[in-house]
Order: C-alpha cells, then sequence, then structure tokens
C-alpha cells in the first residue's frame, strides 16, 4: 500500500522510522532505494506505475538538493510525502527541507521535519485510514497511546 523510497543507502536509517510504524499497524508497505540523480530510469518507471503495483501513497527520503520527493511527485497522481534528511553533505537539513517543501503549483508534497520519518508513516496511514475503516481505527487506538502516555507523564511528576 505505501511505497518508501530513499536515494541512498545512508537514508536508510532514518527511512526506517516510518517503515516501522507502518508495521505497527499492519500496513503493507515496500522499502527500496530509488536515486532521482543516479537511476532517474528508475525513479520515472517507479513513479509512473506506483498506483499499477498497488501502492497508495510515497514516501520518499532525500538529503542534500533533495529532488526525489518532487521529481516523483510530478510523475505519479499519488500522494508523495517528502521526508527530508539530514545527510552528509546537506547543511543541516535545511537545504532537503526547502528543496522538498517549495514545490510549484500543481506538484505539491507533503512535507515533514528533517529526519521525521515516523510522521511520515503516520500521515500515510492517516490519507490510507480516510477510506479504510480499520486503518482509522488504529489510528484512533494510536491517538489514545499518545494521550496515555501524556498523561502518565503528568502522574510522574506529581510523584
Amino acid at each position: 500500500m505505501v511505497g518508501i523510497i530513499m536515494g541512498s543507502s545512508s537514508d536508510l536509517k532514518v527511512m526506517n522510522d516510518g517503515a516501522e510504524f507502518l508495521k505497527k499497524l499492519n500496513i503493507p508497505y515496500e522499502i527500496t532505494i530509488v536515486s532521482a540523480h543516479r537511476t532517474p530510469e528508475r525513479m520515472f518507471d517507479y513513479a509512473k506505475n506506483a498506483h499499477k503495483n498497488g501502492l497508495k501513497v510515497i514516501i520518499a527520503g532525500a538529503g542534500g538538493a533533495a529532488h526525489l520527493p518532487g521529481m516523483v511527485a510530478s510523475l505519479t497522481p499519488l500522494p508523495v510525502i517528502g521526508v527530508p534528511v539530514k545527510s552528509s553533505n546537506s547543511i543541516d537539513g535545511w537545504d532537503s527541507l526547502l528543496s522538498i517543501v517549495q514545490m510549484p503549483n500543481g506538484v505539491p508534497v507533503a512535507t515533514v521535519a528533517v529526519n521525521a520519518a515516523q510522521n511520515a508513516g503516520i500521515l500515510a496511514a492517516q490519507i490510507l485510514g480516510s477510506s479504510d475503516k480499520i486503518i482509522f481505527e488504529k489510528l484512533v487506538a494510536f491517538k489514545e497511546e499518545l494521550k496515555e502516555k501524556v498523561m502518565k507523564s503528568i502522574e510522574e511528576i506529581k510523584k
């Protein structure tokens, strides 16, 4: 249901956080490397055929110039969520963030914070949950867990 792609294997540590959230909710996903700069034909093929291959949402992580999310969004009718990755050649991730978030009209990319692949996984689940009752109910339970953690922290502070 969800395709998780990244420009390089060095992004895997960050992108695994999104995969782990999807796994927690039993949402099927695939994860692979698709470089906009080093394998542009692979990127074109992946993006153009993603919906034919059963994907509903794409999460694309990229560092540096971070062209992958925007280029994929230009090639697919599916929603794309960009994850700016703070990489070894980036300016604290700001270059990646701005590259992803500043898309022209007609080619939107939902963008999460730098290295926030877990939020990308949550957002992908929310997109899917808007039309899937089972996923929706799992998200309701997840939100309740978040609330319970805060309430527990409040009680611990009082002690």
